[in-house]
C-alpha cells in the first residue's frame, strides 16, 4: 500500500511543495540563516525518506518535475534585468572584470584544494563548476569528463550555502552596494543565490540574474585552463 502511494509521481511533487511551504512559514517566524526554506526542506525530506524507508527513486519520480522549472525560472530573471538595464550598462566593465577575477580565483583555489586533499582527478574535475547554474554545470562537467552526480551535489550544496550565509557575510564585510551584493550572490550561488538576492531587493536580484550567465561563460573559459595547469588533466 505504501509503495503504491510513494511510487505515484504526485507523491514526490506534493511532498516537496508541502515541506517547502512549511519551511517558508518557519522562516517567516524565525528569519534566521539556519531557517532558510530550501535548507529546511532539503534536510526535512532527507529525514523523511530515511525514517520511512521510502526510496529516493520513488520520491524523485515526482520531485523531478520541479527540475523542469529551472530553465523557465532562469529565463524569467530577464524581467528584473530588463527593468534595471541602465545599471548593467553603467557597471558593465566592473561586472565583467569582477566576475572574471572571481572565477579565476575560484577555479584556482578549487584545483589547489583538490590537489592538497589528494582527491582523485575525476572527483576534482567534477567539483569545478560548483558555482554555475545546473544546466551549465552539467555541460562543463561533461566537457571536463567529470561525474555528473558529484557535480549536481556540489552545485546544490554551494547554492544552499550561499543562500544561508551569503547575505550575512556581505553584512559582515560592510558591502552595501546593491550591484555588488547581487553580483556576489549570483556569481557564487547561481539560481539559488539569485533567489536570495531577489529577497533583498530588485537591483540585487537583477544583477544576480545577470551574473549567472556571465559566470557560466567565464567558467567555460577558465575551468579547463586551471584544471590543465594545476591538475595536469
Amino acid at each position: 500500500m505504501l509503495h503504491q502511494l510513494t511510487s505515484n509521481p504526485l507523491f514526490g511533487l506534493i511532498l516537496s511543495i508541502f515541506i517547502y511551504l512549511l519551511g517558508v512559514r518557519l522562516y517567516e517566524r524565525f528569519p534566521k540563516p539556519w531557517a532558510t526554506p530550501l535548507l529546511v526542506a532539503t534536510i526535512a525530506i532527507i529525514l523523511i525518506l530515511k525514517v520511512t524507508g521510502i526510496s529516493y527513486k520513488d520520491y524523485y519520480q515526482g520531485g523531478s518535475y520541479l527540475n523542469t522549472l529551472i530553465a523557465p525560472s532562469t529565463v524569467a530573471l530577464g524581467i528584473p534585468l530588463y527593468k534595471t538595464f541602465h545599471l548593467m550598462k553603467h557597471h558593465a566593465r566592473s561586472i565583467i572584470l569582477g566576475i572574471g577575477i572571481g572565477t579565476i580565483i575560484n577555479t584556482v583555489i578549487t584545483a589547489l584544494l583538490a590537489k592538497a586533499f589528494g582527491l582523485k582527478q575525476v572527483v576534482a574535475l567534477s567539483i569545478f563548476p560548483k558555482s554555475v547554474t545546473t544546466a551549465m554545470a552539467i555541460g562543463i562537467s561533461e566537457k571536463m569528463h567529470g561525474v555528473l552526480t558529484i557535480t549536481l551535489v556540489v552545485v546544490v550544496a554551494t547554492g544552499i550555502l550561499t543562500s544561508v550565509i551569503g547575505a550575512e557575510l556581505l553584512k559582515w564585510f560592510h558591502i552595501d552596494d546593491p550591484v555588488a551584493k547581487g553580483i556576489a550572490l549570483g556569481a557564487t550561488g547561481h539560481a539559488i543565490g539569485t533567489g536570495k538576492a531577489m529577497e533583498i531587493g530588485r537591483v540585487e536580484g537583477a544583477m544576480a540574474g545577470l551574473s549567472i550567465g556571465v559566470t557560466g561563460i567565464m567558467y567555460v573559459i577558465f575551468a579547463p585552463i586551471a584544471a590543465q595547469v594545476i591538475l595536469g588533466s
